[in-house]
């Protein structure tokens, strides 16, 4: 069994993530998430999804990237069959 390093559950199906040279060991997917998500810089909530970069600096949507004072952002969403 291993532990996972977020909450220290000892369980019998934890996995592995690597990523950037560490090997990080979890029980379930929150809490990889919990510890590997970014944070988005306006609301802070985990990104999970696509996101949205600017200027180094990560955003969960367009909205939030704009809220932050960002321009010429979108979200690239795009729409059944890959119409936008």
């Amino acid at each position: 069994m291993a532990t996972c390093e977020v909450c220290g559950n000892d369980y019998d199906m934890a996995f592995e993530v690597h990523a950037q040279g560490a090997v990080h060991t979890f029980d379930s997917f929150e809490c990889a998430i919990t510890r590997m998500a970014p944070v988005c810089e306006h609301c802070s909530c985990r990104i999970v999804g696509h996101g949205v970069a600017v200027d180094g600096q990560f955003y969960c949507c367009a909205h939030c990237a704009r809220e932050a004072g960002a321009t010429m952002v979108a979200d690239r969403e795009t729409a059944p069959g890959g119409r936008r």
